[in-house]
């Protein structure tokens, strides 16, 4: 039995691993920044379910869950950073608050978590770090570009960090869900206020008033839970897991054309060296 700390417990992907940890047999730290809707879970197994308030991007609140944790289960075996929201909006069009609000949330409280949970996972020489990215950033759609920014910094942090970790029996995997059934595009999406006409027919096309595809997501969000939980328990936890096959088509998609650009242009690549 392990321990697993879910941030954004409430609903979607969050709320579907969390129920899939409890049906695997292990114990979960389930959070929210409203703890009464992840209440339902300590109800149906009050033995190994710690419920908690959180927002990442309140410091004071992570050592505070992650010390509780301790006290309750001795430790946190599993963090899965999940908590977060998606912007949309043109680079032009983007407000700086709502910028920096959504890099507090995606990156910075993510980072935040990760640094409170190792002291214990390194006295350990054990332990899993789960990062919760997007397909998004990869692909970076238009209108996606701060959010596809945020999460690119959350993978580009995560893959330093399984480097240094590694050698500590911690594993850092990195996962990138395609479109999933959850309110992801609906209440956990916000935009900038004022669209710029220009961008119309790129960022303008996936606005919410235009959007169709809340509802309609392919992505089966308890079969994401167990997933991950497989992914995790591997003998060699990868570095990414791609959850979809709209994530594994799109990914391969952006290998091959970049793979393709760089063949193009490897003359003007390699004519930059000192000559020798």
């Amino acid at each position: 039995m392990s321990t697993w700390l879910i941030t954004g417990c409430s609903t979607g992907l969050g709320r579907a691993l969390a129920e899939a940890v409890l049906a695997a047999g292990h114990q979960v730290v389930a959070t929210a920044r409203d703890e009464q809707a992840v209440a339902d879970l300590a109800d149906a197994a009050p033995d190994r379910v710690l419920t908690a308030a959180l927002d990442v991007t309140v410091p004071a609140q992570v050592p505070q869950v992650v010390q509780r944790a301790q006290q309750r289960f001795g430790g946190v075996d599993v963090l899965v950073n999940n908590a977060g929201y998606g912007y949309r909006a043109a680079v032009e069009e983007g407000e700086d608050a709502d910028v920096r609000g959504l890099f507090e949330a995606n990156f910075f409280g993510a980072v935040a978590m990760v640094k409170a949970v190792l002291p214990g996972m390194r006295a350990r020489r054990s332990g899993a770090i789960v990062n919760v990215s997007s397909i998004g950033a990869t692909i970076t759609p238009a209108g996606s570009g701060y959010y596809a920014a945020a999460k690119a910094a959350l993978e580009g942090m995560s893959g330093s960090l399984r480097g240094e970790l590694a050698p500590l029996g911690i594993s850092v995997t990195v996962v990138e869900p395609g479109a999933f059934r959850t309110d992801f595009s609906g209440r956990s999406l916000t935009q900038s206020s004022t669209p710029i006409a220009d961008y119309a027919d790129t960022a303008g096309k996936r606005r919410k008033e235009v959007d169709t595809t809340h509802g309609t997501q392919p992505g089966d969000p308890a079969k994401a839970g167990r997933a991950i939980i497989a992914a995790v328990e591997s003998d060699a936890p990868p570095a990414l897991l791609l959850l979809g096959d709209d994530a594994l088509s799109a990914y391969r998609g952006v290998l091959d054309a970049r793979r393709a650009e760089v063949d193009a242009w490897e003359h003007l690549i390699t004519s930059t060296d000192i000559d020798g």
